[in-house]
């Protein structure tokens, strides 16, 4: 056997090596989702940009429009979303991770 052999990591391992390096987790989601939910910094973890760019201009433009009537309803939206987001962070952490696994054909 050559050194080489002896040394090299199996396809399986790195697979499983870039998997843990890559999944995510749902408590770190629940942590930025209570410290910085608001600007929808939990689903920019999670992989949903576009969901997370929306939040973060309607948390914006709530708060922007406050002073009026409109800024009241607006962020009555966004707390309501905050809220369901509470319940789907499990699932959106799950899906990411198994299509990352079905990626790396584990």
């Amino acid at each position: 056997m050559t050194v080489e052999a002896s040394t090299s990591v199996s396809r399986d391992t790195k697979a499983m090596m870039a998997f843990q390096n890559d999944r995510k987790s749902t408590g770190v989601a629940y942590l930025l989702w209570f410290f910085l939910g608001g600007f929808g910094i939990h689903r920019f973890y999670l992989g949903k940009t576009t969901s997370a760019v929306m939040m973060l201009l309607l948390s914006l433009f709530s708060w922007l429009t406050l002073a009026f009537v409109i800024g009241f309803f607006t962020l009555a939206i966004w707390g309501i979303w905050m809220l369901v987001d509470l319940f789907l962070i499990p699932g959106m952490a799950r899906a990411h991770n198994e299509r990352l696994a079905a990626s790396l054909s584990l």
